[in-house]
């Protein structure tokens, strides 16, 4: 299921965003501002145990998360959404997935896979600033099913719908959260109006 995080904070912070004119520190900045506050919306039916605790004056029945979450950030552009999420979600786990995307056939290449165990019980965070063609996520996902991930959350903050329908078609088993739905791609993968290129303007290699 696609969900779109439609929130005045988000939407102005994407705007900034989209500037060509924002530097590399205010676009690193503010890509990871929209991601941490997308993660109180992706986090909101995180499954709670019940548990008794002693308070300063009295016990008390309250409520801990009861799975673990594992945040998996696509290489390169995906790290600059990982910091503010593990932020709020200090106790959770990161793996990474090193892929890229060939620019003539615009199909996704991988080159480094590092998951933590126990992924079947674990709620999943696939990170990717850009849902572009889809084939990275879809491949990302793939591999993370084959390791033993069940529960997996597709985490962007753009995406083309050509993106959205190659996720929902290969697995519609995950949801995706996005920040804006944006037109199409053009003749070589990029989202328009989308952002630019996320990994080279995160580390000013554009």
């Amino acid at each position: 299921m696609l969900y779109l995080l439609e929130h005045p904070l988000i939407t102005h912070k994407l705007t900034l965003l989209r500037k060509k004119e924002t530097c590399t520190k205010d676009f690193r900045k503010t890509l990871s501002e929209i991601a941490g506050l997308m993660a109180y919306e992706i986090s909101r039916d995180l499954p709670l145990r019940t548990i008794e605790i002693e308070t300063p004056l009295q016990s008390c029945t309250t409520s801990e998360l009861a799975r673990e979450v594992i945040i998996v950030p696509i290489l390169r552009a995906g790290l600059g959404m990982t910091d503010s999420i593990n932020n709020l979600i200090p106790t959770a786990k990161v793996g990474h997935l090193g892929m890229f995307r060939d620019h003539e056939t615009l199909e996704p290449r991988s080159y480094y896979a590092k998951l933590p165990p126990l992924l079947n019980d674990a709620v999943i965070m696939l990170l990717d600033p850009m849902l572009a063609t889809g084939g990275s996520a879809s491949k990302a996902i793939s591999y993370i099913k084959k390791e033993g991930g069940k529960q997996i959350k597709l985490v962007c903050i753009v995406g083309a719908p050509e993106g959205v329908e190659k996720v929902e078609t290969d697995h519609p088993d995950v949801d995706i959260y996005l920040a804006a739905l944006d037109e199409r791609l053009n003749e070589k993968g990029y989202i328009l109006p989308g952002l630019g290129d996320a990994g080279d303007r995160l580390y000013g290699t554009r």
